[in-house]
């Protein structure tokens, strides 16, 4: 079995596919990888020196937060050198970790329409192919689910679905990611939910880098070949957001492992976004004009009749470019006796639908989303993802929060 990996971006103009090695960096998180190339990073990205910002004002322009600029001179990160590039560095010295050292300045422009095509490969690590989950409860192996494209435009049948853009010390990298309600901001949320892999690498790394959030991506569906034409309106209709700060459990930064499933149960994550471009005034969930409720006690897996996982699988025979879908009802997926118990679908999604959500019916009989996509075997055949509890809660509760007074 292989972990469900972020995507790795294939080095621009490239039509090269996987070598027969495998990447075996920390930066490579415990996610979706199952059929994956391992191409090298983009070296001509982000050369234009693109202007640097962590939010705009109402009226549009471009602000920095003293908090953020605190935050990076305590690292001694220096923005100015930042956005022309020392992003790019990945000692271990700079390559921050601790939950509380998120930092994401924006890089205006940097994701333009090549980037974001190109970011479509999955570095992958091997595992076994057998996880039986022999200390806890764990169904059947299900039967593959044939992934089935959402229909077009995606905007009108998952307009809460989304591409989740990232760079890494390989490259630039791809998951997937939810815009879900925010508490503190009904109607007007700005929250995103993903794995927690897609924007940290567990006990061997630290925060990914430059992540924005792009929903309905590819909006028409188009093919890669229409997408070398596309406009970035077409590609990102509902622009680009950024992460301004993200969350994920204790338990994934401190076990998350690209290798075995170690840190699964807890691969969660909660980002607050803000647009990259355009009026602040208006949130993410009014701009494309919905969010999903999260549910923390969502039944057990003999009350859900079916579960919908959505997400843009980039890994062979995928691309990356479009969105699909499996509909199952789901089983159940022990690691180890002592934690959680996860959810798993038959599903032939590949790597690049990682963070993806995952919807059922919850305790109120409403479509809400109870986990994502986490891990999945080489064959492709299931996915499966956290039971969202207590912990999952807490991180959601606690970005809320944070900015609850915004």
């Amino acid at each position: 079995m292989r972990l469900i990996r972020p995507v790795l971006a294939a080095r621009r103009g490239r039509t090269g596919r996987r070598p027969s090695s495998v990447l075996a960096v920390a930066a490579v998180t415990a996610v979706l990888a199952l059929t994956a190339t391992a191409c090298g990073p983009e070296e001509d990205n982000a050369s234009d020196k693109p202007s640097v910002s962590a939010g705009q004002s109402s009226d549009g322009k471009i602000t920095i937060p003293d908090d953020l600029k605190d935050r990076l001179k305590e690292h001694g990160i220096d923005l100015d050198q930042w956005k022309n590039g020392d992003w790019k560095n990945w000692d271990r010295d700079k390559w921050l970790r601790e939950a509380k050292d998120f930092v994401n300045p924006i890089i205006e422009d940097l994701w333009d329409p090549d980037r974001m095509r190109d970011a479509d490969k999955s570095p992958e690590k091997p595992v076994d192919n057998d996880i039986s989950g022999d200390e806890g409860v764990t169904d059947p192996t299900p039967a593959p689910v044939q992934a089935a494209g959402v229909r077009t435009p995606y905007h009108a049948n998952a307009a809460e679905s989304g591409k989740l853009l990232f760079d890494g010390p390989e490259g630039s990298m791809v998951c997937s990611a939810t815009v879900v309600k925010d508490p503190a901001h009904p109607g007007k949320s700005n929250l995103v939910w993903t794995a927690g892999h897609c924007v940290h690498a567990g006990k061997k790394g630290g925060w990914y880098r430059n992540i924005a959030f792009v929903p309905s991506y590819n909006n028409q569906g188009l093919s890669l070949a229409g997408l070398k034409k596309a406009t970035k309106q077409e590609i990102a209709p509902y622009g680009v957001w950024w992460g301004t700060w993200a969350q994920t459990s204790d338990q994934w930064i401190s076990q998350g492992s690209s290798m075995g499933g170690l840190g699964a149960p807890y691969d969660f994550a909660v980002l607050h976004v803000t647009p990259e471009k355009g009026s602040a005034g208006k949130s993410l969930e009014e701009t494309v004009g919905s969010a999903l409720p999260v549910d923390f006690n969502a039944p057990a897996v003999p009350k859900i009749d079916s579960m919908t996982a959505t997400g843009f699988p980039a890994a062979p025979p995928y691309d990356g470019q479009k969105a699909f879908q499996c509909v199952d009802k789901p089983g159940r997926l022990s690691l180890t006796a002592q934690d959680p118990t996860m959810y798993r679908i038959g599903c032939t999604m590949t790597g690049g639908s990682s963070g993806g959500g995952w919807v059922a019916k919850g305790q109120d009989g409403k479509p809400a989303l109870v986990s994502n996509t986490s891990i999945g075997p080489v064959t492709a055949g299931w996915l499966a993802g956290p039971r969202l509890g207590k912990e999952a809660k807490g991180v959601y509760e606690s970005v809320s929060k944070k900015y609850a007074g915004e």
